[in-house]
């Protein structure tokens, strides 16, 4: 009986934080465009609303939108993989461009289908 009560105290305790992490921060829509490239529409993931809005407001960049869970899968063209600063996804663009783009952002570019 002991054991259950411990057992079922753990879980409550844990099940706020699993429910956080399979949340995460989120992810953010946005138009990305600066003096270099765009406008593209993208994604970034994971991004707090916070991060969002200031994501919006960098380069002239615009139409910002935070969402719950990961980027939309559908349209995707490729996604930049920036490791810890998380993944870019890019919704229009010509893939060769956008894979030299994310190599300058630090990133790792993957394709995917339509």
């Amino acid at each position: 009986m002991k054991s259950k009560l411990i057992a079922t105290v753990a879980l409550l305790a844990i099940a706020p934080l699993a429910a956080f992490a399979a949340d995460g921060a989120g992810h953010c829509n946005y138009t990305q465009k600066n003096m270099f490239a765009g406008p593209f529409k993208v994604c970034d993931m994971p991004a707090s609303a916070d991060k969002c809005t200031e994501l919006g407001k960098t380069d002239d960049n615009s139409d910002s939108a935070h969402g719950d869970g990961d980027c939309p899968d559908a349209g995707r063209v490729g996604i930049c993989d920036m490791g810890d600063n998380g993944l870019r996804v890019y919704y229009d663009g010509e893939p060769d461009s956008l894979e030299i783009g994310c190599g300058f952002q630090g990133g790792e570019w993957t394709t995917t289908a339509k």
